[in-house]
């Protein structure tokens, strides 16, 4: 049973959403703190009536967002707490991270803030690893200041990867739409070489499984898109179609895997066509955000599929440009929250009902056997 429905680009849960007895809890990194993370955290959970469905622990520190509060003029109790342990529900909570010395400059790039956005990163994963949140939710992060020799990643998915179990893969959710790429934050002359079959092969069956374990789509179709211009025409315009996305392709639909393409991009989404699948295939980054963008902005939302654990992100950036102004919209962070909690409740119906079938699938064959014994 899945739990929840989008229903006119916002998210609706069920209050069925209770039965495991405890609200879920979502962790809040909050991102860079000089841009609108902490104003589109607190802009969201002003809103009570969104605290009878989940239990906010940002990781912050009261200092920050009291700061923010005062200056946006926003009505919302924090509560800090210095354990989770002691969390409380219909509050949002702080974790301290980092001591009070930070000068915040709203709208301003500094190394200080890139920073503070890692320690908050690492403490609100740390608690996800360790049980003590149920999802993460990360807020926009400036790639170019949290980059360093003690954090060579380039984005939130990167470092996911290496401190998660499982394959991630950058999945972009609407309730319209839904982009994979197969590449993401790399150079764009980088892409070709990253192209081969068995990593197409391995994003694919990532794409599937996230589709039906995380979103209960019982048969998904996946859309592939070409790398080159109009999927290469027959290998006029480069090799990679016909070499590498095809054969893969030929081999997953050969698995029943119901899997389609290559598609030429520039046309796929204009036409609608985008409409007859469950989720797309990107090769690259703008080839896949551009269009997703474009169709959903304020509204999308980042989730890195694969992983053990539920991640998943408002689908804009740190916004300098009007950080501290008030105006900044929190609509896609309540997409993400409310994404991360279906998709965690569906996780979890989903293995309690692969559990039930794994022990009945047990039991049968031991009665088997002991029948196949009696009548030796």
């Amino acid at each position: 049973m899945f739990f929840g429905t989008f229903v006119k680009g916002r998210y609706h849960l069920s209050r069925e959403i209770m039965v495991r007895g405890k609200k879920i809890r979502v962790g809040i990194s909050v991102g860079d703190p000089n841009g609108i993370g902490p104003e589109i955290t607190l802009k969201l959970l002003q809103k009570k009536r969104l605290l009878n469905f989940f239990t906010p622990v940002a990781f912050s520190s009261m200092k920050l967002l009291s700061y923010y509060k005062n200056l946006l003029s926003i009505d919302v109790e924090l509560r800090g707490v210095h354990s989770l342990e002691k969390v409380a529900s219909h509050k949002l909570n702080v974790i301290n991270v980092q001591h009070d010395d930070f000068t915040i400059k709203p709208g301003e790039a500094c190394a200080e803030a890139g920073q503070y956005t890692r320690l908050s990163l690492e403490s609100a994963t740390r608690a996800l690893r360790d049980n003590h949140v149920d999802v993460l939710v990360t807020a926009p992060l400036n790639k170019d200041l949290i980059h360093s020799k003690d954090f060579p990643f380039v984005g939130h998915t990167d470092y996911l990867q290496s401190t998660l179990s499982g394959e991630a893969l950058m999945l972009m959710i609407h309730h319209e739409l839904k982009v994979a790429l197969l590449t993401h934050h790399i150079p764009l002359k980088e892409v070709s070489k990253q192209i081969n079959i068995s990593r197409i092969i391995q994003k694919i069956k990532t794409l599937q499984h996230s589709l039906h374990r995380d979103f209960g789509i019982a048969k998904p179709k996946i859309a592939v898109l070409g790398l080159n211009p109009h999927a290469s025409d027959n290998g006029l315009l480069g090799d990679e179609e016909e070499q590498k996305i095809s054969p893969a392709i030929e081999k997953l639909f050969g698995e029943g895997i119901l899997v389609f393409g290559p598609y030429p991009a520039d046309s796929f989404f204009g036409s609608g066509k985008y409409k007859n699948f469950d989720a797309i295939l990107a090769m690259y980054h703008d080839q896949g955000l551009i269009p997703f963008k474009t169709l959903t902005f304020g509204e999308g939302v980042n989730f890195t599929a694969g992983l053990s654990y539920v991640r998943t992100s408002p689908d804009h950036g740190v916004a300098y440009d009007i950080a501290g102004k008030g105006i900044a919209n929190a609509n896609s962070l309540e997409e993400a929250i409310f994404s991360a909690v279906k998709i965690f409740e569906n996780r979890k119906a989903y293995d309690e009902l692969e559990s039930r079938a794994l022990s009945l699938s047990s039991k049968r064959s031991h009665l088997k056997n002991n029948k196949e014994e009696t009548r030796r």
